[in-house]
C-alpha cells in the first residue's frame, strides 16, 4: 500500500489551481525546483505521470485529476478530523459520566446537562442514579467520572483517591400536614416537633441524617411510618400521619396538604458536594461539566443557599 505524503499532495492541489510551477512555487513560500521535486517524488511514488509538457508549460495528466478527486476527499475528511479533535482539546466533544444521588438530579444535574447540551452538542454526558454513599464506588470503579454526593458521605479528607469541592449548602425544611397547629407558627424550630410522629427511613444516610439533626435540637424522633421514597413520605405528611424533615432540593413545595416550614433557629443542613477522580478535573471534558454543575448550583441562589 502507498505510503501517501499529504505535503505532496498538498502540492499537487496548489499547482492544479495556480496552474504553473512558479506560481504555485509563490503561493507555497518554495522554489520552484522545489515544487518540482516534490511532484516528480509523487509520481514516481504512485507510479504514474503526473504531468505532462504542455508548449513551455506543464499541465496534470488525468491520473492527477484522478488523484485530486481522492485527495480533496481526504483533505476535507482530515479537516473535519481536526475540527472534532480540537472539539475534544477545548472539552466541547467526548463523553462525561456523571452518578448522582436522587435529590440532586433534577435541581443541579438536569440544568445543568439542559445547557451543555445547548451549548456543546458534541459533547455526551450520561447519567448514573446512585446512593450518595455509593457515588464513590462508581468513582474508583471508573463507571462515573464525576460524582454529586453530600459531605457527610464522603471518604475521609486524607483520602488521596478524590478531589472533592462543595457545590452548595442545601436546608432542611420541616413537612407538616397543612393543618397541623404547628404549620403557621411563627419561628418554627426543630424541637418544637419533639413530640410529633416522624416519617424517615429504615436505614442509610437520610435517617442518620434526621436522627442527627433531631439529636442536636436536643430530642430522639419517635419513628411513626418507616418510608425512604419522598413522594411516599410527603404524601403520608399530606395524610396528617406524620412529619418529615425534607431536603429543599427535592422541591417539595409542590405537594397538595403539605407545609414546608423554614426551620429559623436550629435548622440542619446537608453539604453537596462532587467528586472527580484525584488529578482527573484538568481533563478539558470533565471541566466543562463541573462548570455547568456549578452555575446550576449558583442559579439556584436563595431557593438553596440562602433562605433559612
Amino acid at each position: 500500500m502507498t505510503d501517501w505524503d499529504l505535503r505532496k499532495l498538498r502540492v499537487l492541489r496548489a499547482l492544479e489551481e495556480f496552474g504553473t510551477v512558479r506560481a504555485t512555487a509563490e503561493a507555497l513560500n518554495m522554489t520552484p525546483s522545489a515544487v518540482s521535486q516534490q511532484l516528480s517524488s509523487l509520481s514516481q511514488q504512485v507510479g504514474v505521470a503526473l504531468l505532462e509538457a504542455h508548449g513551455r508549460r506543464v499541465r496534470l495528466t488525468e491520473a492527477a485529476h484522478a488523484l485530486l478527486r481522492h485527495t480533496d476527499i481526504v483533505l476535507a475528511q482530515l479537516e473535519r478530523a481536526e475540527a472534532e479533535l480540537d472539539g475534544f482539546a477545548r472539552g466541547e466533544a467526548g463523553r462525561v459520566r456523571v452518578g448522582a444521588f436522587a435529590t440532586a438530579i433534577p435541581s443541579l444535574v438536569v440544568p445543568a446537562l439542559n445547557t451543555l447540551r445547548r451549548e456543546y452538542p458534541g459533547l455526551t454526558t450520561r447519567v448514573h442514579q446512585a446512593e450518595a454513599s455509593e457515588v464513590y464506588d462508581l468513582l474508583s470503579a471508573g463507571e462515573v467520572d464525576i460524582g454529586l454526593s453530600l459531605a457527610a458521605q464522603a471518604p475521609s479528607g486524607h483520602d488521596g483517591r478524590y478531589d472533592r469541592r462543595e457545590l452548595l449548602t442545601d436546608p432542611l425544611d420541616a413537612a407538616l400536614p397543612v393543618h397541623h397547629r404547628l404549620a403557621s407558627a411563627r419561628a418554627l424550630r426543630l424541637r418544637d416537633l419533639a413530640e410529633e410522629p416522624w416519617i424517615y427511613g429504615a436505614a442509610g444516610p437520610w435517617r442518620d441524617i434526621t436522627v442527627a439533626a433531631c439529636a442536636q435540637a436536643g430530642f430522639v424522633p419517635e419513628q411513626a411510618h418507616v418510608a425512604s421514597d419522598w413522594k411516599a413520605i410527603l404524601d403520608m405528611v399530606a395524610a396528617g400521619m406524620g412529619v418529615a424533615l425534607v431536603p429543599r432540593l427535592a422541591a417539595a413545595d409542590d405537594t397538595p396538604g403539605v407545609s414546608l416550614r423554614v426551620l429559623r433557629s436550629d435548622q440542619p443542613r446537608r453539604h453537596v458536594v462532587c467528586a472527580v477522580r484525584s488529578g482527573s478535573g484538568g481533563r478539558p471534558q470533565t471541566a466543562v461539566v463541573l462548570r455547568a454543575l456549578a452555575d446550576a448550583a449558583a442559579g439556584l441562589g436563595g431557593k438553596i443557599v440562602h433562605s433559612g
